[in-house]
């Protein structure tokens, strides 16, 4: 793949910049082995696709999830399972959409400016080995469309 990414026209639906996105994402992590090295090529082209306020990565370590690659303010670097969105999502198994974070019970606040969030969980011989994270200044900012787009990308992850 070239050295850019072509980032799609932010005049677009975020389901046309998924679509214009994701076959961007695959070449780009097509030739690449290293998971840290690919993780932070996807942080980097969502956050450049979608002006989020913070796009990253948790990877599972034992009981905890640690901090990887990310794009955004400064982010907390250990997440015990269970807490937070990022610690349910992987207690649970399951995407979860926060349209406030405020309202979500055991918020964890690694930036004031984050409003809304979504995360979803990568699984690798049927365990969780790592959590991706979005988070937005925007209230209500994510939609099911988004889910869809980024679990796209999570299953290009999952086949890493």
């Amino acid at each position: 793949m070239s050295e850019d990414l072509r980032i799609p026209a932010y005049n677009l639906s975020h389901q046309q910049r998924y679509q214009e996105l994701i076959p961007q994402v695959q070449a780009l992590v097509g030739g690449e082995k290293d998971l840290v090295a690919n993780l932070a090529n996807i942080a980097a082209a969502l956050h450049e696709t979608f002006r989020f306020l913070w796009v990253g990565f948790y990877l599972v370590q034992q009981d905890t999830l640690v901090l990887g690659p990310f794009q955004g303010p400064v982010a907390c670097t250990r997440i015990a399972k269970g807490k937070g969105v990022c610690g349910t999502a992987w207690l649970e198994r399951r995407n979860i959409i926060v349209p406030d974070v405020e309202q979500f019970p055991g918020h964890i606040a690694c930036s004031s400016r984050s409003r809304s969030e979504i995360v979803l969980p990568a699984f690798r011989d049927g365990e969780v080995f790592l959590v991706m994270d979005v988070d937005s200044e925007e209230l209500n900012h994510f939609s099911e469309e988004d889910e869809r787009g980024l679990m796209e990308i999570i299953h290009i992850i999952e086949m890493l």
